[in-house]
């Protein structure tokens, strides 16, 4: 009986002092200021504010074709600053041939860029749902998706629009 060896003992972890170590607080609520768990420079340049004014007077002068290539821009944007995404060219392809996945795909990945850095986003993938309203619901969309972009960007070193 006396053959098991003695158990190992427990390793003594030191207290940690608030000062020395500690993790710093969280930025306040609303504030934009890329937390500790998100490296600054895995992000890319910042994208372009927008007008949502001149973005919806092109789209209607062009008979829809700004909107297409603002789908471009905006893919490109996202790309770059994100190194996720299906980019400019993805965009302007589903925005070609079908329009409505692009409401998914652009609110879903302006989702992951405020949930990256642990806020709450102002737009989630499900608003892509607009498109079932023709008119009324593209507005709502391009304004919001807009909104939240200019934000995120001008959060984020960008010039205001």
């Amino acid at each position: 009986m006396s053959d098991m060896p003695p158990p190992a003992p427990e390793p003594v972890v030191p207290p940690v002092s608030p000062e020395a170590g500690a993790p710093p607080p969280p930025p306040p609520a609303g504030s934009f200021a890329p937390s500790a768990a998100v490296a600054v420079a895995d992000s890319g340049p910042v994208g372009k504010p927008r007008s949502m004014a001149l973005i919806i007077l092109l789209t209607i002068i062009t008979f829809g074709l700004w909107a297409i290539i603002w789908s471009f821009q905006n893919g490109n944007e996202l790309k770059n600053h994100a190194k996720t995404g299906i980019g400019g060219v993805g965009y302007l392809f589903i925005t070609l041939f079908i329009s409505p996945v692009t409401m998914f795909l652009m609110a879903g990945e302006v989702e992951q860029l405020y949930r990256r850095e642990g806020k709450e986003p102002p737009i989630t993938t499900i608003w892509g749902l607009w498109f079932l309203l023709p008119i009324i619901g593209n507005l709502v969309w391009y304004i919001r998706i807009q909104k939240s972009l200019n934000e995120y960007w001008v959060a984020h070193g960008a010039p205001a629009a």
